[in-house]
C-alpha cells in the first residue's frame, strides 16, 4: 500500500495581536487569519482584485500568486493576504484592524440603561408576555381540565375570551404537575402567533417581572443587539460588533458567491450566530439577566442577511429573476435557529419586500410611520446597499440600488470605516493670502492621526474640492492649479488629503481620480433611484416634505456636501432628518408592540417595488448623475450659487 503523503503544517504568528496558529502548506495568509479569528479587510472576498488585504511579512517565506491586484504593492514586505500562500513559518503584521473604539450606529442615540422605548402610535403589548395568575383549584363543582383551566385564566387576564391558545407536547405533560407544586400560583409565558397565542412555558410563583427580549439588526457590516425589559418597556443595554462574515467579502453578493463556490453556507450562518450569541453573552453578564429570562427575539436585516441567519438558500438572490426563498417568515423557536437564549423563546423575523428591499427597510418604514404621514416623504437607507422608499399614508413605493460599498471604503485606496483616525470631515477654502491660494483642513474620528478616509470624509472632500475649483464637474483634478497637494501618478490625478508629516501611516493619504470615479457611481445610483421613484408618480423634488436618512453612513454625512456632489436632491438642510439605525429601532418597537409587528407585515405587502435591474430609464438617469452635481446643473440652484460665489 502506498504511503499517504503527509501535509506539512507551518506556524503563522500575527502581530500586533501576538496570536499564532498552525495551517497547512499552501493556505493563504487570509485563511490563516480566519483560523486565528482575526479580521483582515477583504472587500472582494479573497479574489485578489480589491487590494484591501495588505499585510506585511516580518519574517518567513510565502509564495505570491500574481493574479488580480498585484501581490506586491510597491511597499517593502507588503503582500496581499489572499494571494500569499504559506510556504514556511511566518511572522505577519496586520497594519490596521477594527477595534472596540469603532463607531457603530446602535440606534437613534446613545442608549442609556433603562431608557423607556419610544413607540408613539403603537399600543405597547409585547410579543411575548408573562402573566402572574392565582388559579382556583378544581373541586366537585368545578372539575374543568387543568390545561383548559389555565387557558381560561389567561383569556380572562388578557380580556379576550375568544383568544385561541396552543402549546407543545412538553407543556401538556408539565401543566398538572406545575400547577399543584406551585399551589396554583403560576406565571405562564404567552407568545403571540398572529392567528393564535402560544403558551411556551409555565413557571412556579411570580416571575412576571423577569421577562426580557432582544431586538437584533443583522446588518451586512454590523450586528447590533438591544436587550429590552418586556415588563417595564425599557432598553436595558446595547451591544454591537462588526459582522464576522466580512472576511468573505464586504458585500453580501461576494459572500453568496464564496459560500456557493466553497459550500460554506453553514459557515456563514454560524458566523452570524456567533456574533449574536457573543453580544447576548456580554449583555446578560453586564445586566444580571439570566439567558433563561430572554423569551422573545425580533430580528431585522436585508434579505440576504436573513437568509444567512436562518440557513435559507440565498443563491437565487443574485440570479435573474432574483427570487428569495421567503419574504415572510413565521415565528420560529430561537433555539432551533441557534440563538442561545431560553430554549422555548420565540424568534420573530420582520418581513421583507423583495430580494433587495428587506426586513430592515420594512422595519425602518414602520418605526418612522411613513404610512401615516399626510405629506410625501422620502426614506433613504445608505449602507452596503442603498434603499429608497417614497410615500405617504396613501401609497408607498420603493427600490434598491448598489450604492454603499464605495462610501464604506470599497474601491477607494485609502477608504476606511469610521474607525479612530479615519478622516470624517474636510474643509477647503480659497486663500489668496497663501502662496498656493488654498487652505485645507482634515478632521479625524477621535482626533487621532489620520489612517484613512471614511464615508462622510470622502463625501466632504469631493464637495469641498469641487466647490473651490480643484475638481471639475467630471471628477477630474484641474491641471492648471499649481499646488503641492495636486499631482499626477501614471497619468492619474490625485490629491493629498493628509500630508505624510501629519499622517498616522507615515505616508501621504490621497484620493485619486479613480477613487472619485467609483464614488461618483455610488452617489449617482442613489440620485437616479430617487429620480425614478419621483418620476414614476409624476412628482418633483419640491413635493418632498422631508427626507429621512438612515444607516451608519447616512447618519454622519454632511447634508450640504451630499447635495453639492448630487447624491441628494437640492433641498434645504432643515428638511433632512437623521433617523439613526431604524432597522433595530423598528425591531425593538415590534418586540414591544403586537400592533407594530402586524403593521410591519401590512407595510411589506403595501409597498410597490420597482426593480431597477436592467431598467433602461434607470441607466439613463444614472449616466446623467455621473457628474458634479448632475449634467443638468439647473436642478441644483444652491450649488450654482455656491460655486459662483467662490469663483
Amino acid at each position: 500500500m502506498a504511503k499517504r503523503k503527509q501535509v506539512k503544517t507551518f506556524k503563522v504568528h500575527f502581530l500586533p495581536e501576538d496570536v499564532t496558529v498552525s495551517v497547512p502548506e499552501g493556505a493563504t495568509i487570509l485563511e490563516a487569519a480566519h483560523v486565528a479569528n482575526l479580521y483582515i479587510n477583504s472587500v472582494c472576498g479573497g479574489e485578489g482584485v480589491c487590494g484591501k488585504c495588505r499585510v506585511y511579512l516580518k519574517s518567513g517565506k510565502a509564495r505570491l500568486k500574481q493574479t488580480g491586484a498585484l501581490a506586491k504593492t510597491g511597499e517593502k514586505d507588503a503582500v496581499l493576504a489572499c494571494r500569499a500562500e504559506v510556504a514556511g513559518n511566518l511572522e505577519v503584521l496586520i497594519p490596521t484592524r477594527l477595534t472596540e473604539s469603532d463607531r457603530i450606529l446602535v440606534g437613534k442615540k446613545d442608549i442609556k440603561s433603562q431608557d423607556a422605548v419610544n413607540a408613539p402610535g403603537y399600543k405597547l403589548e409585547p410579543l411575548v408576555s408573562k402573566l402572574y395568575l392565582t388559579i382556583q383549584p378544581p373541586d366537585a363543582e368545578s372539575n374543568i381540565a387543568d390545561c383548559e383551566r389555565l387557558g381560561y385564566e389567561i383569556r380572562s387576564h388578557q380580556g379576550n375570551t375568544c383568544l385561541q391558545l396552543t402549546s407543545d407536547y412538553d407543556m401538556l405533560l408539565d401543566v398538572p404537575r406545575i400547577l399543584r407544586r406551585s399551589n396554583w400560583q403560576v406565571t405562564p409565558t404567552v407568545a403571540y402567533n398572529r392567528c393564535n397565542d402560544r403558551i411556551i412555558q409555565l413557571e412556579r410563583g411570580d416571575t412576571s417581572q423577569r421577562n426580557f427580549g432582544l431586538a437584533i439588526d443583522v446588518g451586512t457590516t454590523t450586528v447590533v443587539v438591544h436587550l429590552v425589559n418586556l415588563d417595564k418597556f425599557t432598553t436595558v443595554d446595547v451591544e454591537a460588533t462588526y459582522n464576522s462574515q466580512m472576511r468573505y467579502g464586504e458585500d453580501y453578493i461576494h459572500r453568496i458567491i464564496y459560500a456557493e463556490e466553497h459550500d460554506a453556507f453553514e459557515d456563514m450562518k454560524n458566523l452570524i450566530l456567533s456574533d449574536i450569541n457573543g453580544l447576548v453573552a456580554k449583555l446578560v453578564s453586564r445586566s444580571s439577566v439570566d439567558l433563561h429570562e430572554i423569551t422573545g427575539v425580533v430580528a431585522a436585516g436585508n434579505t440576504a442577511m436573513v437568509h444567512f441567519l436562518l440557513g435559507l438558500d440565498p443563491v437565487r438572490l443574485r440570479k435573474d429573476p432574483y427570487v428569495p426563498s421567503a419574504n415572510v417568515i413565521p415565528p420560529l423557536q430561537a433555539d432551533d435557529v441557534g440563538i442561545r437564549v431560553n430554549p422555548k423563546a420565540v424568534l420573530y423575523v420582520l418581513p421583507g419586500v423583495a430580494a433587495y428591499v428587506g426586513a430592515d427597510i420594512t422595519s425602518g418604514v414602520m418605526s418612522l410611520q411613513l404610512d401615516t404621514m399626510e405629506e410625501t416623504c422620502l426614506f433613504v437607507d445608505i449602507g452596503t446597499n442603498g434603499e429608497v422608499v417614497l410615500g405617504n399614508k396613501e401609497w408607498l413605493v420603493c427600490c434598491s440600488c448598489s450604492a454603499g460599498p464605495a462610501f464604506e471604503g470599497s474601491g477607494v485606496k485609502y477608504g476606511s470605516r469610521a474607525v479612530c483616525g479615519a478622516v470624517e470631515s474636510f474643509q477647503a477654502r480659497l486663500a489668496p493670502e497663501t502662496e498656493e491660494g488654498f487652505a485645507f483642513k482634515s478632521f479625524t474620528v477621535g482626533d487621532r492621526p489620520a489612517r484613512g478616509i471614511c464615508g462622510s470624509g470622502l463625501l466632504d472632500i469631493m464637495a469641498e474640492l469641487f466647490t473651490v475649483g480643484v475638481l471639475d464637474r467630471s471628477g477630474k483634478f484641474s491641471r492648471d492649479i499649481k499646488s503641492s497637494r495636486i499631482r499626477e501618478v501614471d497619468g492619474i490625478g490625485e490629491f493629498v488629503v493628509v500630508p505624510k508629516k501629519e499622517s498616522g501611516l507615515g505616508k501621504d493619504i490621497t484620493i485619486s481620480e479613480i477613487d472619485i470615479e467609483n464614488l461618483m457611481r455610488s452617489k449617482a445610483a442613489v440620485y437616479a433611484a430617487i429620480t425614478i421613484l419621483l418620476d414614476s408618480l409624476d412628482l418633483s423634488v419640491e413635493d418632498i416634505s422631508r427626507i429621512y436618512l438612515a444607516g451608519g453612513f447616512g447618519n454622519y454625512l454632511n447634508v450640504e456636501s451630499a447635495v453639492t456632489i448630487g447624491m441628494l436632491p437640492d433641498v434645504e438642510p432643515s428638511r433632512v432628518v437623521f433617523a439613526g439605525n431604524t432597522s433595530v429601532e423598528g425591531a425593538k418597537i415590534a418586540l414591544l408592540s403586537r400592533q407594530a409587528y402586524e403593521k410591519a407585515h401590512e407595510l411589506a405587502g403595501k409597498m410597490t417595488y420597482f426593480d431597477l435591474m436592467g431598467d433602461v430609464k434607470f441607466m439613463d438617469e444614472f449616466v446623467k448623475a455621473t457628474f458634479f452635481p448632475h449634467t443638468d446643473i439647473d436642478l441644483f440652484p444652491s450649488v450654482l450659487r455656491k460655486t459662483a460665489k467662490k469663483a
